[in-house]
């Protein structure tokens, strides 16, 4: 069988990680990133020894990226980073999974059909995976915002971007600390799940524990709120737990009182490691003058994304939703 140009990619890039690794003994994730700009800027960087860069500069010769469509290059790239995160024990390190990109990015479609520009943030953007999936579906002007905390997974987003030729301003941050960005009009996430170290940080939130840590997954929402103009949409990958046990009382309140629930999407246990690590979809609308909830909450239980036939029928369930709610 021939090979599709996305196992080809992978498979010049893994080689090429491979190769940065052996020589420069550095983890396999810092080694795809010296990687991905090799190609980038078609040519090893200056620091390297001439041994590498004439490895480097034989290996560019087998590639050539403009050969490559932006979701090609994206989908190589996730396999590099998924091999990568095998050898990784650390929970941050986890990437968005392909499908569940692309649903959250026809909902965004949906939500945003009626504007001709998008102001688009990504408060935990991680690989940048779900920004860029969603960035390139819109298919309308986007100007797209990104924010992460972890050096190796930001620098991988933004050679990412730059090879898919989709513009981002990434801020290298704590997301739970003040941005320099006005409001937007769409907030999609993959929410960190778990407990906020900096207690002191979280006494400024509405939603922080009564008691010790505060959990991150609740404080994202809020900080997306904050970041949220009046009426804007927000997509959001949350814990199935979310709304059960410690602190769910006070979002419960909170999403009351600034909010509407547009919808709930129960992801398949199926698409997820193991049952504590199953997420749902939760779509909110920032609630503003004018604003108001739909008479009937999208609530949808999705099947395996691997069930096409389900799928379909699902996504025709949710279209003929779509035509009833009133966007604007």
């Amino acid at each position: 069988m021939e090979k599709s140009n996305v196992e080809t990619l992978f498979e010049w890039m893994d080689e090429t990680t491979q190769i940065i690794e052996q020589h420069m003994n550095e983890p396999y994730l810092d080694s795809l990133i010296l990687t991905l700009e090799t190609l980038f800027y078609d040519g090893a960087d200056e620091s390297m020894d001439d041994i590498l860069s004439h490895k480097l500069h034989t290996a560019l010769k087998q590639v050539t990226i403009g050969n490559y469509q932006p979701d090609e290059i994206r989908k190589a790239i996730q396999f590099s980073v998924l091999k990568g995160m095998k050898d990784t024990t650390q929970q941050q390190h986890m990437m968005t999974p392909e499908a569940i990109a692309l649903i959250v990015g026809y909902l965004a479609q949906k939500l945003t059909n009626h504007q001709e520009k998008i102001r688009l943030f990504d408060p935990a953007s991680g690989t940048g995976n779900l920004v860029t999936t969603v960035s390139s579906q819109l298919g309308k002007t986007v100007n797209a915002y990104a924010s992460e905390v972890d050096q190796t997974l930001i620098q991988l987003a933004v050679v990412s971007a730059n090879l898919q030729k989709i513009e981002i301003e990434f801020f290298h941050q704590d997301s739970l600390r003040p941005f320099l960005l006005d409001p937007v009009d769409l907030i999609v996430s993959d929410l960190p799940v778990g407990y906020y170290p900096d207690d002191i940080r979280a006494s400024t939130y509405e939603l922080k524990a009564d008691e010790g840590h505060s959990y991150a997954h609740h404080l994202f929402i809020e900080q997306s709120m904050n970041y949220t103009h009046d009426g804007g949409y927000l997509i959001l990958l949350v814990p199935n737990f979310i709304f059960d046990g410690a602190g769910s009382d006070k979002l419960h309140a909170y999403l009351q009182k600034y909010a509407h629930i547009i919808g709930m999407l129960q992801l398949p246990e199926s698409a997820f490691k193991s049952e504590k690590n199953a997420k749902s979809i939760l779509i909110l609308r920032k609630k503003g003058k004018h604003t108001e909830g739909p008479k009937q909450p999208l609530l949808v239980q999705l099947p395996s994304l691997k069930n096409t036939k389900a799928m379909e029928d699902i996504l025709g369930k949710m279209n003929n939703w779509f035509k009833n709610y009133n966007v604007k």
